[in-house]
């Protein structure tokens, strides 16, 4: 269970973030994939992370302490925002630092739109962050906006391109931030990794 979620920073460089003593996940996906909707339904406080109907409303690295034991971070979406060339390319930069160079980042959580079939945009991105060994894990958001088997088909699908690119695939949830589908099953996945974060640390 989640009891306190408070934001902690905003910021557009890695190194200002927090000091690494927490494990941390981040969330980040297409512009419109419903991250804001899905951050807040997680955290259970509907004004946690702002929720815009223009795309692209997060321009910054955003940090949440949840329960003084681990970080929940809102990133910048990819693709889609009506933003400059020159700014997309200073997010883009911005992301690939935090993501290559952030110490104690555990997982992070690419939100897939579970109502479309694979999206390049996506896919490029998965594959970028397995190069670069960065541990991914998939949540399909708006999962109450269509049939359960439209869903399933979709993510099967999407599954089915992630073992053209690698040996296995993610974890991944079906999540809906209108329903709070998924929501245990995150957090517990979370729980997991931030017990293990700890007892690692102990030992080391």
């Amino acid at each position: 269970m989640i009891k306190s979620v408070k934001f902690i920073i905003s910021n557009t460089d890695f190194r200002k973030c927090p000091s690494p003593d927490k494990p941390e996940f981040a969330f980040i996906g297409r512009s419109n994939v419903g991250k804001s909707s899905l951050i807040n339904m997680l955290a259970n406080n509907k004004g946690l992370a702002k929720i815009s109907g223009t795309p692209g409303k997060t321009q910054l690295i955003n940090h949440f302490d949840v329960d003084g034991r681990w970080y929940m971070v809102d990133l910048p979406g990819y693709g889609f925002a009506k933003v400059s060339k020159t700014m997309r390319e200073e997010w883009e930069k911005m992301i690939r630092q935090y993501l290559t160079l952030r110490e104690n980042l555990e997982v992070v959580f690419v939100l897939v739109d579970s109502r479309h079939t694979p999206q390049q945009i996506d896919v490029e991105f998965i594959y970028w962050c397995g190069q670069n060994g960065i541990p991914v894990a998939l949540l399909f958001t708006k999962a109450d906006k269509q049939s359960k088997s439209k869903t399933s088909l979709n993510v099967k699908k999407f599954l089915d391109k992630m073992l053209e690119l690698f040996e296995e695939v993610p974890d991944y949830f079906v999540t809906s931030a209108e329903t709070s589908m998924g929501r245990e099953d995150v957090i517990s996945y979370i729980q997991e990794q931030v017990s293990d974060f700890y007892q690692n640390n102990q030992q080391s």
